[in-house]
């Protein structure tokens, strides 16, 4: 795992649209979408560092521009491999 990219929305639909964007705009794929509960979903990618930046980062600007709440994003360059096991 080279990086994995994650974005928090409020809303399953908004954050659907999310996870298109991030994988139409860069060379990642969907590990998981986590329904946290009180209308949270995480959405979570992978690829090379560069594209999750830039997935996320697409991932963010559709999300805000739906008028939905955009929670957190974060992208994780090497992680662990450790890490993996929770994924």
């Amino acid at each position: 795992m080279q990086a994995i990219g994650l974005v928090e929305t409020r809303g399953l639909v908004a954050a659907l649209e999310a996870l298109d964007t991030m994988c139409k705009a860069a060379n990642v794929q969907m590990i998981e979408l986590k329904k946290v509960g009180s209308g949270l979903v995480t959405v979570i990618v992978e690829g090379d560092v560069a594209a999750v930046n830039s997935a996320v980062e697409a991932g963010k600007e559709v999300y805000t521009q739906t008028g939905g709440e955009l929670i957190s994003a974060n992208v994780i360059p090497h992680p662990h491999p450790e890490l993996a096991a929770i994924f």
